[in-house]
């Protein structure tokens, strides 16, 4: 008779899941001995990292990444890389070590006593199977639950000494037989749904788009840009986008509205119909009251997310395969040409007491990189600047964190080159973010994968001095962070480091580290402090 072990092994075959990232505890040590060949373990040095280079894994692969925990401390540990997964709408198995199951009742040392509930609410689903032979088929149920639109992390857990007890003949094949099956989410509009929507449209004095993370993860891009195009629509990316969703050179793009409910209205001023595509109705922060649309206008979402549907607090909306409903709708406006793009002046590289601006910074960076970079950006205070650096025009190519903790950017980009090894990726990192997954350089460093990190240095948390301003906080204690000094860290974790002296350095330096594939690259940019607008 084959064992638990053996059968989860082929399940996790099945369905293409041989890359587990992981921070091993005693718990886990069942399931990992004897580790086969075929599979790849990537170790990090804490469980938020783990999490985080999982979720980059995923979002740069299209694939549900793999992620093994030590029990509850680990899964406490890796909360609030959860939360950002579920935001991040990353298909992903959480799986953790459990206490064997004899001592489960006493609560033995390193017992989870509510396994299902400590990662609440960061999953979708979270579930200990009730028997050892029902591990396999879990598995195999969690990678379902987890590629089910809107895609998201779920939980397993898993007691020690589950993985050496045996399973039947007829217990391995009906776990292998549902690890094999495939189930499509394609759901179509209604013919007259997309009709009675074209008609609104084209009967608006002023109609726009607004896209948002999930046209870039469900595969739209292309329909909406027909669709914008085709019906002569203008574009804005939706606030606090975590991905680009329509290409930022294009004529149509007028850019990404403001995340706070009085300035969005503004700013969609003279639209008498606003039809969203992919994105929450909407991501507000910080709260600015006003009305939640212009005067007059009126909205609708379409969404592959139910509850993102039935959350919006204005609007209607039609639930549907966005690629689909986009393609239907392009199908009722003629072609047309778009207007040609307006000129916008690219910043001129200065500096300032030996300090480059983030604009200028960022011009240089986006100047050294390849065409086909990926780009991480976890440098809130410097995101409209980085944008207008790089005017991003291709689907796949750039990852922020749409869960607002911080942590994500520098484990994300390792899982991302590691799910995407024929791609450069840059990490664009604030100073401040850096230190929440510090311990991402030496996964970057032991494997040698070989992204460049960039980071823009300004010794305070930028973005938190900006909403002391909105929110008349000023005299905050912990805004500043001196002392910082992120060579010789990242020497320590043994990745090559190097400090940007110019612009003209900056872009050599990143022109250097991409094109090199021997390892990971930090840069270090001394910057000054721009504070965002809404």
């Amino acid at each position: 008779m084959r064992t638990v072990r053996e059968s989860a092994l082929d399940v996790l075959r099945a369905r293409g899941m041989t890359t587990v990232f992981g921070n091993p505890g005693s718990t886990e040590l069942p399931f990992l001995k004897h580790f086969p060949d075929d599979f790849r373990y990537v170790l990090g040095l804490q469980e938020a990292v783990v999490v985080g280079m999982a979720d980059g894994y995923a979002l740069a692969s299209g694939t549900t990444a793999l992620v093994n925990l030590h029990t509850g401390p680990g899964t406490g540990n890796a909360m609030g890389a959860m939360l950002n997964a579920r935001a991040n709408r990353t298909p992903m198995v959480v799986t953790a070590g459990q206490q064997v199951r004899a001592m489960l009742t006493m609560e033995a040392l390193l017992s989870n006593p509510q396994p299902t509930l400590l990662p609440q609410p960061a999953v979708k689903w979270a579930y200990e199977p009730p028997r050892p032979a029902d591990v396999p088929a879990a598995l195999a149920r969690a990678v379902q639950i987890a590629e089910t639109p809107p895609h998201g992390p779920v939980f397993l857990s898993l007691p020690m000494d589950d993985f050496d007890a045996a399973v039947t003949e007829d217990e391995d094949r009906s776990a292998l037989t549902t690890a094999a099956r495939r189930v499509e989410h394609t759901a179509a509009p209604q013919p007259e749904t997309v009709r009675s929507l074209a008609e609104r449209i084209a009967a608006a004095g002023s109609a726009v788009l607004v896209v948002g993370d999930d046209v870039d993860a469900a595969g739209a891009w292309d329909a909406v840009v027909r669709l914008a195009e085709r019906g002569g629509l203008p574009v804005w990316g939706a606030p606090a986008s975590a991905r680009v969703s329509f290409p930022h050179d294009h004529p149509l793009y007028r850019g990404e509205l403001p995340p706070a409910i009085g300035p969005l209205a503004r700013a969609l001023e003279g639209h008498d119909l606003v039809v969203v595509i992919g994105a929450q109705v909407f991501r507000y922060y910080p709260y600015v009251p006003g009305p939640y649309l212009p005067g007059g206008a009126e909205l609708v979402l379409l969404t592959r997310d139910a509850d993102e549907a039935a959350k919006a607090p204005v609007g209607d909306a039609v639930v549907a395969d966005l690629a689909l409903t986009a393609q239907a709708l392009a199908a009722h406006f003629p072609d047309r040409e778009p207007a040609p793009a307006p000129h916008r002046p690219a910043p001129t590289p200065q500096t300032e007491d030996g300090l480059l601006p983030p604009g200028a910074a960022l011009a240089a960076v986006v100047e050294g990189a390849p065409a086909n970079t990926l780009w991480v950006n976890e440098s809130p205070s410097n995101v409209p600047q980085f944008h207008q650096a790089a005017r991003i025009n291709t689907p796949g190519s750039y990852l922020f964190s749409a869960g607002g903790g911080l942590g994500f950017g520098a484990a994300a980009a390792v899982g991302a080159q590691l799910g995407a090894p024929d791609r450069p990726v840059v990490a664009v990192l604030g100073d401040g973010s850096v230190h929440y997954a510090v311990q991402a350089l030496w996964t970057a460093a032991a494997y040698r994968v070989p992204v460049t990190f960039v980071v823009l240095s300004n010794a305070r948390y930028a973005i938190l001095q900006w909403f002391a301003q909105l929110e008349h906080a000023q005299g905050a204690p912990g805004l500043e962070i001196p002392g910082l000094d992120i060579l010789a860290i990242a020497a320590g974790y043994g990745v090559r480091s190097r400090r940007a002296e110019s612009a003209a350095d900056l872009t050599k330096l990143v022109r250097e580290a991409t094109a090199q594939r021997e390892g990971p690259v930090l840069i270090d940019v001394p910057v000054t402090t721009e504070l965002p607008s809404l």
